[in-house]
């Protein structure tokens, strides 16, 4: 059995390795203001509940679960728009800043006027990375629901960003 003192140690070095992702994953969905806040929930909250960790998903899955989990009791109590992409005018995406600028800020209108559950799992897949199997674990859905929202939020986004002739495609 994990004394207090072995559980806290271990949660201080995961919380070393991972706090990074799980600041990010925090400022996308509730802002960098509250991002350590909320970050730092999501670590006590896992030092609770570390016993219930089985080792079935990846130990970042599951913290971003326990995150997700924090942000929306966090967005529950105080409403706010969503932040999803920053746009750094100092680091184009590609040769043409303002363009890039542009095509970032489009996208993140885009990404708002979706409906929570299709941004969450376009940020989710698209933004953090995570697999299928892995954003169902984090959202407590089935892989169906997961591949059924995504498809759905792209056409969305298709629908808003381009033309009606270039969504045909």
């Amino acid at each position: 059995m994990m004394t207090n003192r072995s559980t806290e140690g271990e949660m201080a070095s995961i919380a070393r390795q991972h706090y990074d992702a799980v600041f990010r994953f925090c400022a996308r969905r509730v802002g960098v203001d509250r991002a350590a806040d909320v970050s730092q929930e999501t670590f006590l909250t896992a030092q609770k509940v570390f016993h219930k960790f089985r080792g079935e998903s990846n130990l970042t899955t599951w913290l971003f679960g326990i995150a997700h989990n924090e942000c929306r009791r966090i967005s529950r109590k105080q409403r706010f728009e969503p932040v999803l992409l920053e746009i750094d005018p100092e680091r184009p995406s590609d040769g043409n800043s303002e363009t890039a600028i542009v095509d970032r800020q489009a996208l993140n209108q885009a990404l708002c006027k979706l409906s929570p559950e299709h941004r969450e799992i376009v940020i989710l897949h698209e933004i953090e990375g995570l697999t299928y199997e892995e954003a169902a674990l984090v959202l407590s859905v089935p892989v169906g629901t997961v591949k059924s929202r995504l498809h759905h939020a792209f056409l969305q986004l298709r629908r808003q960003l381009f033309a009606p002739e270039e969504v045909m495609r």
